[in-house]
């Protein structure tokens, strides 16, 4: 999907006219101008040119913003935003039935993170004043002294990387 796309017979002159500029969006959505040239870049959000070729967005845009915003604070990955923001219809802003399908889709996600962080919690607990931090009895670098089996040797022990 390309950044921009040049003005055509698709998009009025009134429209253009109520569209904003870069800096409104900006203003209005708390984010520096090169975050939305950023976000545009990845597909997450689009202009057109008005006949001056300066950048126009719809206004929907800021709630495509906003979604994104809210989207990157719990931590979902700008690659799976991009993807739930291209089931959306092409200038439509995302309604709250269209925000409760698209967290739906991250929260199974979210919540086995929060589970993993919570055991990673719990489990160092167990390290704190131990001082040793054994690489064979370690539960948080070597459970089950799993880097045992990889032989003898240096090894980074990161099974979700």
């Amino acid at each position: 999907m390309p950044a921009h796309k040049p003005a055509t017979g698709s998009t009025s002159v009134a429209d253009l006219q109520r569209a904003l500029t870069v800096g409104e969006v900006a203003r209005r959505s708390g984010l520096p101008v090169s975050t939305l040239h950023f976000y545009e870049s990845r597909g997450l959000i689009r202009s057109e040119r008005n006949a001056g070729n300066q950048r126009r967005y719809a206004r929907e845009v800021l709630r495509r913003v906003a979604v994104i915003k809210i989207a990157q604070r719990v931590g979902v990955p700008l690659a799976e935003i991009g993807a739930a923001l291209q089931s959306l219809p092409a200038g439509h802003g995302p309604d709250a039935a269209d925000w409760a399908r698209l967290s739906a889709r991250w929260k199974q996600e979210l919540d086995a993170r929060i589970e993993q962080l919570t055991r990673l919690r719990d489990q160092l607990g167990e390290c704190i004043g131990c001082g040793c931090l054994s690489i064979k009895a370690c539960r948080l670098r070597n459970p089950c002294d799993e880097l045992a089996e990889r032989g003898p040797g240096a090894h980074l022990l990161e099974p979700d990387r």
